[in-house]
């Protein structure tokens, strides 16, 4: 009798993360530009494969994360990537699922310091809603300005994050997923016109 073994994940940790991480980087470097993900939906499981997807391709046993009151998404972080779960002030990825959380996470995330400021925190943040507002961005990677058709979760959370006033290079990254792939980033130094 053979003992056949299946996995419950079809995303390869080397391919697929490097493509993604691709991604994930032209998305930040680009800001307000989509790249689309949706590829990878399908060989996550869960409610949420594409925060998976992120997870296993941004963290490992290294960094920390948090994701609030989803113990089913820590869980499964935490056995994919081998992160660590931590308190809030001193996660370097937050993982918003559900958008009641934002404030609070945009509230205590750390920012990084003067001399370091890429120890600051990345939030990743479940997009919900329709596109129904139009952002003008500006900042490194956008010539003069560009103009996106944003969601209220992205709007709230510029808003929120641009009310901190942080002081210059501090400030936190926030990565945007719609359930349909489309990723958007919008990196500490890039604002929005006002």
């Amino acid at each position: 009798m053979t003992l056949q073994l299946t996995k419950k994940h079809s995303f390869d940790l080397v391919f697929d993360s490097q493509k993604l991480f691709r991604l994930i980087l032209e998305a930040m470097t680009t800001p307000a530009q989509t790249v689309n993900i949706e590829e990878y939906r399908d060989r996550l499981f869960g409610d949420f494969p594409l925060f998976l997807a992120v997870a296993m391709t941004l963290l490992d046993n290294e960094t920390s994360f948090n994701a609030f009151s989803n113990l089913r998404l820590t869980e499964e972080i935490e056995s994919l990537t081998l992160a660590r779960k931590e308190e809030l002030p001193f996660a370097d990825f937050l993982f918003i699922s559900d958008s009641s959380y934002l404030e609070e996470a945009i509230e205590n995330a750390k920012c990084g310091t003067l001399s370091d400021p890429h120890r600051s925190a990345v939030l990743i943040v479940q997009n919900e809603g329709e596109p129904d507002e139009q952002l003008a961005f500006f900042g490194p990677g956008i010539d003069g300005e560009t103009r996106l058709a944003a969601t209220r979760t992205v709007s709230d959370a510029i808003i929120m994050r641009d009310a901190k006033s942080y002081e210059y290079p501090q400030g936190i990254d926030l990565i945007f997923i719609r359930a349909t792939g489309e990723l958007l980033a919008v990196p500490r130094l890039v604002k929005v016109v006002r």
